[in-house]
């Protein structure tokens, strides 16, 4: 965070946590020494720094010479690497160890609502979300700033995330007020003035008194309706739970997929999943549900290819670079075959000369030098192998995505877009693959982690900051918002049914 001088020393000193932190504060030798040392990280292992032209060191400089001589509070150096490292454009990258000052919350919550924002209060009787003011149920601005002004500055360590998804999670964030205010620098005021609108524009200007930790809203998530979410371990291990995840209904079958979970760790969900495929072979067509999925690991996507991609296809459907200063050691080169990631001499002869041909035509959107990265590795769709002791599902699949369909399940819509038969339906996704490495800085002990890999689509866009567009976009309804139906799902059937009549 960019402070003046005499700017810096106020905050510090006037702040309601500067005077907890005083004793803390990080010297700026010790300030230099962290900076020097997760720059050489950055240099050494960080696959996206530099890719879109941003110059963290000349901010890591401004920093250095914006600092206070008496140095500056943990919770200052962490918001300004977080804001920093945002601006790279990893998304996996992220800054933990450091607290912000959380104590204060608006007793409403936020949503999007097509190109307006819903203010909305959660009833824990009926478990939907309503409008905190019927009459004005739009937010308009908070404490005299525009919305639009205001949500760049409440994930600033997002910022590079696709559009609809920054704005999704900066609209959740706003609940906690406080620690927005903080990150841009100021005292949130309590009460604070809240500026709604109705559905004709006019406006009002009032009061709200600012919530403690007890009476803060319920953020609005629309996975606090659904019981597949927030699940352990045990539960995947549970027939009656798992079961629930797989469903038929006028002839039109659903996964839904609220993780991309591993088959070693719930080897019952693939039982299941099996089961359920080789059940659906006259079905109508298929949905595969990864709305609000953040991800995991990419096994499911490797058994649904089994079913998905006809025998005598191959398909590249992903390529990668790691990040490396030499050649690849044996622990980078098994973390990229657990992405079912490998290198062209990994191949057989067919899968060889459909690598060729697709690289004849790649065009990446950056060119990586051949000294600080790997050659390619490639995800194959080889329908021959990936078939074995499976069928080829050959009916409509689509596959239902959202702003959350993050890391490993934005790889699956990411993989099976344009392949025959397959659909992308819902909204674009917060596409994101990266190879994640953990650090800790030495004095302040923050706790770093970076993407070591570069991961292309097949169009040569990478997914981290771009995501993947629908075929077919469904935004959702009101009564979505609020959570009295599932629209998107609802709206998806409508149109199979409509193009799959019953006979």
């Amino acid at each position: 965070m960019k402070y003046p001088r005499i700017l810096l020393f106020f905050f510090l000193f006037t702040s309601p946590i500067a005077h907890v932190a005083h004793a803390q504060l990080l010297t700026q030798e010790e300030l230099k020494n962290d900076l020097s040392f997760l720059d050489d990280l950055l240099q050494k292992h960080s696959s996206y720094q530099g890719l879109n032209g941003y110059d963290y060191q000349k901010d890591f400089e401004n920093f250095l010479d914006q600092t206070s001589s008496l140095g500056i509070a943990p919770e200052d150096f962490g918001l300004f690497l977080a804001k920093t490292i945002g601006k790279i454009g990893d998304r996996h990258a992220s800054v933990r160890g450091y607290d912000l000052p959380e104590s204060l919350y608006f007793p409403f919550t936020f949503a999007p609502f097509g190109e307006k924002v819903l203010v909305l209060q959660y009833n824990k009787d009926s478990k939907m979300y309503l409008p905190w003011d019927e009459s004005y149920p739009y937010l308009k601005a908070i404490h005299h700033i525009e919305l639009e002004e205001l949500l760049p500055q409440v994930l600033p360590e997002e910022i590079l995330a696709p559009k609809s998804s920054y704005r999704l999670r900066a609209l959740r964030e706003l609940r906690d007020i406080e620690t927005v205010f903080f990150k841009m620098g100021r005292k949130v005021p309590n009460p604070i003035q809240v500026t709604v609108e109705n559905e004709n524009g006019l406006e009002k200007t009032i009061e709200v008194t600012l919530a403690d930790t007890k009476g803060k809203a319920y953020l609005w998530d629309e996975r606090f309706g659904d019981g597949h979410f927030f699940l352990s371990e045990e539960d995947y291990a549970n027939p009656a739970i798992v079961h629930d995840f797989f469903k038929l209904d006028r002839d039109i079958a659903y996964i839904q997929l609220t993780e991309m979970l591993s088959k070693e760790d719930s080897p019952l969900f693939f039982t299941y999943l099996n089961d359920f495929m080789k059940n659906i072979k006259d079905s109508k067509a298929l949905i595969i549900d990864v709305r609000n999925n953040g991800g995991g690991t990419r096994d499911l996507i490797q058994e649904l290819a089994g079913y998905l991609i006809h025998p005598d296809s191959i398909y590249v459907v992903n390529i990668a670079k790691q990040r490396t200063d030499g050649v690849l050691n044996s622990e980078q080169v098994e973390s990229l075959h657990g992405r079912y990631l490998v290198s062209r001499g990994e191949l057989d002869s067919l899968e060889k000369k459909e690598v060729d041909k697709f690289m004849h035509t790649f065009r990446p959107m950056y060119r990586l030098d051949e000294v600080r990265y790997s050659d390619y590795y490639y995800y194959l769709f080889n329908g021959y192998k990936l078939s074995q002791n499976k069928y080829y599902y050959n009916r409509p699949v689509y596959i239902l995505a959202n702003e959350r369909t993050f890391s490993a399940a934005s790889v699956l819509v990411s993989t099976l877009k344009n392949l025959p038969n397959v659909t992308i339906v819902g909204q674009t996704t917060d596409g994101s693959s990266g190879n994640s490495m953990r650090f800790e800085l030495p004095h302040s002990q923050l706790r770093i982690k970076l993407s070591t890999m570069v991961s292309f689509q097949k169009d040569g866009s990478i997914l981290d900051g771009i995501g993947t567009k629908p075929d077919l976009e469904i935004p959702r309804s009101l009564d979505q918002v609020f959570g009295t139906e599932d629209h998107q799902l609802q709206k998806l059937k409508e149109l199979i049914l409509h193009s799959h009549p019953t006979k």
